[in-house]
């Protein structure tokens, strides 16, 4: 099952990860997300204007409040950062990575590049 087709779960009554499968998580996110020095998932999503930017934040703040796991998002004018960890026990959990993958479900569409006239998708 991929990441962003599980569930959070409570991250308050499971052990922070180990730095290995930590790794091994952040390897099957891929993209642009790393472990910033708090040791929290953290990744910056750029846009091509503030509209785009706040539209992509809302869209991750219904995910969080829907699975009750909420990340701290900065948003700028074109940007968008995401940092996630388990607050309650302090470190990261596979709920954070699970809320990361989602995440970049709702980026897929503020990403995707426009075909060329004449073109349909497949």
């Amino acid at each position: 099952m991929k990441l962003a087709d599980k569930k959070c779960s409570d991250g308050g009554r499971v052990p922070p990860l180990k730095a290995l499968r930590a790794r091994e998580l952040l390897k099957e996110l891929g993209h642009s997300w790393r472990i910033n020095g708090k040791g929290h998932l953290e990744r910056r999503y750029t846009f091509k204007d503030f509209s785009q930017a706040q539209a992509f934040a809302n869209k991750v703040g219904v995910v969080a409040e829907a699975q009750g796991h909420h990340p701290d998002l900065y948003l700028a004018w074109g940007k968008c950062t995401l940092e996630i960890w388990s607050h309650k026990i302090k470190g990261l959990t596979e709920s954070d990575f699970v809320l990361a993958a989602k995440a970049e479900r709702k980026f897929k569409p503020f990403h995707t590049p426009a075909l060329p006239t004449g073109v349909r998708p497949p």
